[in-house]
């Protein structure tokens, strides 16, 4: 089998972030998502993975490379516009070839991998299998309605759900879909959508199986999905002090001190990472943080948060929650008269003030 990962998309909801960075690219747990989807495939036995690039596409290449860090083959395929997820199957036929293959959306993060789905495709002699999973908010999604615990009908993004099982973004195809994929035509929204791709094998006779995933999933699209999976992934870690912790600070729970990381005089409530080169001065960091390598936090507190590289959070006088920081950003207190919030803030930038 071969993987295709998708990395085409500009991450307009992560807005202000991702105008630097590509959305796939921002760490969960101070590790790119990404590389998360990278090694998720990597430990279902595949070795062949191509990534389909967009816009973004010499960040990806840069911090991806060849794929050797992860012992695979990494090929990129340039998609002009993002058309659609049965688009990016059809342009990547190159790639495939009739291989049977997994497609894995570069921006979502699975509980359990896809090692048992991975076998499970394989040995059912299907010509497609599809993750499902219950949501609260199905008309966000493309959904699929069973009978018999066979796909019967998928819709995408329904006004009037039919059901309450999403399309979760990772799906296993023999060659076979390359036959739909040509056969659809473009929807309203102008792109080939998977949904009537896989619609299309299910009304010609080609078996699909539905696999109903019951552990968390998340598409890291939006601030507060980064936020959730962010939370899930560091309570599902084991805590690991490779940095340095003086006598004057309390690590409690979960807590993972990165390599060249210091903690002077703070106490650490986990789940927690705190990455390379990071200082913690004099300061709280609270449950379900992430503060990613060369970041300062001093004479400050935060929990419920994200913190990226070679930022600095000085002498805050409130807590901070529930937030997203950037790279290179500063926050700090002003010693000079008179007081006021000073700000220098990019496009759709949020800020909230007590």
């Amino acid at each position: 089998m071969k993987g295709l990962i998708l990395s085409g998309g500009k991450g307009t909801r992560l807005y202000p972030l991702t105008y630097t960075c590509a959305k796939q690219l921002v760490p969960v747990a101070n590790k790119p998502v990404l590389y998360r989807v990278i090694e998720a495939i990597k430990e279902a036995g595949i070795s062949e993975i191509g990534i389909v690039v967009g816009d973004t596409a010499p960040e990806i290449r840069e911090a991806v490379g060849d794929g050797s860090r992860w012992d695979v083959g990494i090929s990129y395929i340039p998609q002009e516009a993002p058309l659609g997820l049965a688009h990016a199957v059809k342009i990547s036929r190159d790639f495939l070839g009739d291989d049977r293959f997994v497609m894995f959306l570069g921006d979502n993060v699975i509980q359990g991998g896809i090692s048992g789905l991975i076998r499970q495709f394989e040995s059912s002699g299907a010509n497609s299998q599809i993750v499902l999973t219950r949501v609260a908010n199905p008309q966000q999604y493309g959904v699929a309605v069973l009978k018999n615990d066979q796909i019967v009908r998928l819709v995408e993004k329904p006004r009037d759900p039919p059901s309450d099982l999403a399309l979760v973004g990772i799906y296993m195809f023999d060659h076979n879909v390359f036959e739909a994929v040509n056969a659809i035509r473009p929807s309203w929204r102008g792109e080939l959508e998977i949904t009537d791709a896989i619609q299309y094998l299910v009304d010609h006779s080609y078996r699909v199986n539905p696999y109903v995933h019951t552990g968390w999933w998340i598409d890291t699209g939006a601030p507060g999905d980064m936020l959730d999976a962010n939370r899930l992934v560091l309570d599902e870690m084991e805590p690991k002090v490779e940095g340095y912790v003086d006598r004057g600070s309390k690590l409690i729970g979960k807590v993972t001190v990165q390599k060249g990381a210091e903690i002077i005089d703070s106490v650490i409530r986990g789940p927690v990472i705190i990455g390379e080169e990071t200082r913690i001065v004099n300061s709280f960091v609270g449950p379900f943080t992430s503060i990613y390598h060369h970041v300062l936090v001093e004479k400050s507190e935060i929990e419920h948060s994200m913190v990226l590289e070679h930022s600095r959070l000085i002498d805050v006088p409130q807590r901070i929650e529930n937030s997203l920081i950037g790279r290179n950003v500063e926050i700090n207190r002003s010693p000079l008269l008179p007081k006021a919030y000073k700000m220098v803030l990019g496009d759709n930038s949020r800020v909230g003030l007590l």
